[in-house]
């Protein structure tokens, strides 16, 4: 089954920058999904075990490191086509 994954990382630190670039570079080690990234969210999308082995293991990885950190996900159970933008008219 094919999902789409809204994911944003909120460090709780004023240094936020680096973990959430961590993060995104992490997840774009994976070929077999498709990201989109924009300055509020990075958008998942890609067969269900992919993903979430994907955001599983990066999510692991940042927050091993320590600093306290906040992940929102919004998870759509359906094969979302976020690389064009919507037809609004």
């Amino acid at each position: 089954m094919k999902i789409t994954v809204d994911i944003s990382l909120y460090p709780l630190d004023s240094n936020y920058l680096p973990p959430i670039k961590d993060f995104i570079r992490r997840l774009r080690t994976f070929d077999d999904l498709e990201l989109v990234t924009n300055q509020l969210s990075t958008q998942v999308r890609g067969e269900f075990e992919q993903v979430t082995a994907a955001l599983n293991a990066c999510m692991h990885e940042s927050m091993k490191g320590g600093q306290k950190m906040v992940f929102v996900t919004r998870y759509l159970n359906s094969d979302l086509e976020i690389g064009r933008l919507p037809q609004i008219d």
